[in-house]
This record gives structure tokens, C-alpha cells and sequence, in this order.
């Protein structure tokens, strides 16, 4: 290895390099900074600690006024320096002012409810759409009406990093038509109707990925921690086993698409994720780690499409909830609302099994202070986005009124409780169904009855006070029943609030793709 000489010592060449650029970036290191996660225009959550931190050169002394409340430390020997402060009511707008050698003023911050909106493509797609493949209902209407100053938007770049970051690429602004255009729709309909119903400025967070797997939403800290998650690396390792052969592959399809379009025959379509989008916890480090030091209401998920394929499917149970508990234990807030949207109605392909994705989603309502929109009613079979992304969000600010902010509203469909045989057929139970149940339409559809054998018939299935019998001629001593089980179901069970039930088996495990 060359070396050269450096104050009378020879010193490798790679290490004087390095030496030299960190006596370059010094200066710049000494400078006071915050992370792009707090700015102008931003949100901080009310009723809660507030959060302040970022970098300043080891030892300097960071002073902080938040309009007119004070407070000072000094950063430790890595340049990180925090501080926290008192709890605020909703206000605003407010200045923020740091300083140390230099000073950073930020302006027009709004304290208010806080809410962090992330998963694949159905939560990231704008209110733009995506042109040529999907479209949100009315979008032209919605974004010529998307000027809301009390709601303030973080849309962050796409990003995968193999540890966990301490910052992202975006910055906050103002809801306008032109910034909502190219936000999450279903986020900006929550927040719409949250900060219309909650009277408190709203700020939203859109850390999306389309066509991402939950796995590298989960944190490493997570998945080593519980040996029912190591098959996450299994598949990992199976993706990454083809990722060289890409090109070929690729150019292979190109072939076989030429000769579909020459014979006039259907098109097949193709994808290709980003290999870096897959990789467990890669968008953890990059797109949720950098926000954990800062208070939120809640999060609003909308995720699983990619992790309905057979050799990923029956994971989910055990992904999802533990996804749950690890945000949780990193945000450090308790068990904050945790509010998600069920998969929706997509024939798909025999490849994947979106009723096992649904089912486990079901379960995890289980996991505390969670709530799931329901979808299946809204979906489009032809088209994996719906453009019906203002239910969505109603359905999710539904959820968060109740959980959230204590309003004694109905929030979920009818939700499977119990099932009990009586005779030749099996009673179900629903909670959330004071209301009443309602077979929307017609006569219901969608339920299937099975005996002990597992094989599964269609059925005829009633509502009768209060409850829902199922039966079928061929199965005399029937044991389980399910409903809306395939990629595409058509269901109609309704309570009287006009919210869908979730589809459903009675089975005491979720079966296997």
C-alpha cells in the first residue's frame, strides 16, 4: 500500500485521505443543524414532550427558543445534541430558533396532531394518480380543493440503507393543490376529515414504497429477536439468488411480449421490485428509524399486497403484529393507534392468496388499540389500485375519531366474534353490530360451509336475529364457515352504519397457501 508522509509519520494513502476529508467537512460538522424531519411549515404533536435535537460540533453549547419557551445543553462528544420540552396545547404559528456558533430560525410551526402514513402502493399513490395504470375517483375536483393551511405535508424520497439513518430527503409544506397532488390520497382524506372533525392542525408524514414487502418495513432488532421470523431470510435469499440474471430475464420477457403483440394475444405483465426495496429492514433504516425521536398521534398503514405470493403468504400472522410492537417499542410513546387498511378485492393471479393476507390482518385486531379498515366492498378486481381512495380515508378517520379521540362513533364493519353448530347449520356472532346486520343489495353472498373435512361447499347464509346461519345441502354435520375467502370476493354484509364486515374463516388456524 503507498503510503505518504503526514506531520513527520508515513501514513497509508487511504488513511491520509480519509484524515484529510474529515479535516474538510470539520467546519461544517461545527455548525448547528437539525434534521430535515423538523422545519418550517412542520407539525409537532400536542399534549406531548416536545422533541428537539440534531448535530453541533462536540462540547458547543446549542440554545433553543421555541416562541419564548428556552431551553440550552450541550452536545456530547459524537456532535448529538437534545433537548426537550414542555407539552403544548394546539397552537400556532410559531418560530423556532437555535443557535450555537450559527443560528437557525424556522417559522410557521403548527402544534397539532401528528400522523405517520406508510406501507406500498395503495397508500403511496397521489391524488394525481399514476398515469397510465391507476386513477383516484374525482381527482381533478379534489386537488382543485386541496387548500387546507391548517394540514401541513412530509413527503419523503424512497430510500433503503443497510443500518438505521438519522435523517431523510424531503421537506414539510403547506397542503396546497399543487403539493397534495403528489401525496399520499389516502393519508391527505384522513387528515382532511381529522383536522375538519378535530379542529386541530394536522401534519402528516408519507413514507411510502409501492410494491414493497412488510419484512422491509420490520427492524433487524425485531427480526433477530424472534426465531419465528428467520424464514424472512429465506426468502430474501431466494430473491437475491436471481438478481443477476435480471437483464436476461428481462430481455427474455421483451421477446415473449413481441411475439404475444405479433399473434394478437394478451399481454403478461412483468415486475421487477427494486431488489433494495426487499431487503428486510432496509426501508425500516432509511424511511422510519429517522422519525422515531419524534412524537406522533398514530400511524396509518396500508400494506400486504406484496406478501400475498405463495412462499410469503402464511408469514404475515407473524410479520405484521410483530411490525406493530416494534415501531412501538422505538417510537417509545406506548401503544399508540395503530390504524391500517385491510388488502382489497384483486383477481390477482393462482400465485398469490390474498384471502390468507386479509385473515391474518383480521386477527391481528387483536394486538392493542389497532383498527382495520375494511376494503373488500371498494376494490376493483381488474385493477390492484382502487380509485376509490376517499372511503379509505374516511374509513380510517372513522377509526381514529374512536380510538383516538374518544368520539363515540361506530368505526368497523361487522366483526366475526363466534360461531356455534346448531344442527345442520352454524350461527355466527358479530361485534359491532348494535346497529344491526344488513345483506346490502340482495341476498347474502360469499359464505362457504365446510364439515371436518376441511372441503368447503357454498352455502346459504341469513340473517336472523342478529346473527348470520349459514347452511348447505351437502355438508349435514358442518364445523366451519367462511366468507369472502378468494383474491376477489364478492361480499355484501353490512351493518346498519353502512361499514363492511371483514372477510373471515371460523378456523382456528389460518390455513396454509
Amino acid at each position: 500500500m503507498r503510503s505518504i508522509p503526514l506531520t513527520g509519520k508515513m501514513v497509508p494513502l487511504r488513511l491520509a485521505s480519509a484524515l484529510v476529508l474529515a479535516l474538510f467537512l470539520l467546519p461544517a460538522f461545527a455548525q448547528v443543524r437539525l434534521p430535515n424531519v423538523l422545519g418550517s411549515h412542520m407539525v409537532l404533536q400536542r399534549n406531548r414532550p416536545i422533541h428537539l435535537w440534531g448535530w453541533a460540533g462536540p462540547g458547543e453549547s446549542v440554545k433553543v427558543d421555541f416562541h419564548g419557551v428556552l431551553a440550552s445543553t450541550t452536545a456530547g462528544d459524537l456532535g448529538h445534541w437534545s433537548v426537550y420540552l414542555p407539552p403544548e396545547q394546539a397552537g400556532g404559528p410559531y418560530k423556532l430558533i437555535v443557535s450555537s456558533s450559527n443560528t437557525i430560525a424556522l417559522d410557521d410551526i403548527l402544534v397539532g396532531d401528528l400522523w405517520f402514513a406508510s406501507g406500498q402502493s395503495n397508500m403511496e399513490i397521489p391524488l394525481l394518480g399514476y398515469p397510465g395504470s391507476a386513477t383516484i375517483d374525482n381527482a381533478a375536483a379534489e386537488i382543485h380543493d386541496a387548500a387546507h393551511p391548517e394540514i401541513r405535508l412530509l413527503r419523503i424520497e424512497k430510500k433503503s440503507s443497510y443500518y438505521p439513518v438519522d435523517d431523510v430527503d424531503g421537506q414539510w409544506t403547506l397542503c396546497t393543490p399543487e403539493t397534495a397532488a403528489n401525496f399520499s390520497a389516502v393519508a391527505y382524506f384522513f387528515g382532511r376529515e381529522i383536522a375538519a372533525k378535530e379542529h386541530v392542525p394536522v401534519g402528516l408524514i408519507d413514507s411510502t414504497w409501492g410494491g414493497t414487502v412488510a419484512e422491509s418495513w420490520l427492524s433487524l432488532d425485531a427480526i433477530s429477536a424472534d426465531a419465528s421470523l428467520m424464514p424472512i431470510f429465506r426468502t430474501w435469499a431466494t430473491m437475491t439468488d436471481g438478481i443477476a440474471d435480471t437483464p436476461a430475464i428481462e430481455a427474455k420477457e421483451a421477446r415473449e411480449d413481441a411475439a404475444d403483440k405479433a399473434a394478437n394475444r394478451p399481454r403478461v405483465w412483468h415486475w421487477h421490485p427494486d431488489p433494495l426495496s426487499w431487503e428486510p429492514a432496509g426501508l425500516y433504516n432509511a424511511m422510519v428509524h429517522p422519525f422515531t425521536p419524534l412524537a406522533i398521534r398514530g400511524v396509518l398503514w396500508y400494506q400486504g399486497e406484496s406478501n400475498s405470493g405463495l412462499d410469503r403468504a402464511a408469514m404475515y400472522q407473524r410479520i405484521f403484529p410483530a411490525l406493530i410492537a416494534d415501531w412501538r417499542q422505538h417510537w417509545g410513546e406506548g401503544n399508540f393507534p395503530f390504524l391500517y387498511v385491510q388488502i382489497s378485492s384483486f383477481t390477482s393471479t393462482p400465485y398469490e392468496d390474498w384471502a390468507v393476507i386479509r385473515e391474518a390482518q383480521r386477527r391481528t385486531l387483536a394486538v392493542a388499540n389497532t383498527a382495520m379498515a375494511v376494503t373488500a366492498d371498494i376494490g376493483n378486481p381488474d385493477n390492484v389500485h382502487p380509485g376509490d381512495k376517499q372511503d379509505v380515508g374516511h374509513r380510517l378517520a372513522l377509526a381514529a375519531r374512536a380510538l383516538a379521540y374518544g368520539e363515540h362513533v361506530e368505526y368497523s364493519g361487522p366483526s366475526y366474534r363466534q360461531a356455534s353448530v346448531e344442527g345442520d347449520s352454524i350461527h355466527l356472532d358479530f361485534d359491532h353490530a348494535a346497529s344491526g346486520l344488513i345483506a346490502k343489495g340482495g341476498a347474502l353472498t360469499g359464505f362457504e360451509i365446510a364439515g371436518a373435512d376441511g372441503k368447503f361447499a357454498p352455502a346459504t347464509a341469513n340473517i336472523v336475529a342478529g346473527s348470520v346461519v349459514v347452511s348447505a345441502p351437502g355438508v349435514p354435520n358442518p364445523k366451519y364457515v367462511r366468507y369472502g375467502w378468494r383474491n376477489a370476493p364478492m361480499v355484501n354484509l353490512f351493518n346498519g352504519a353502512g361499514l363492511p364486515a371483514s372477510p373471515f374463516t371460523t378456523e382456528e388456524a389460518i390455513p396454509q397457501p
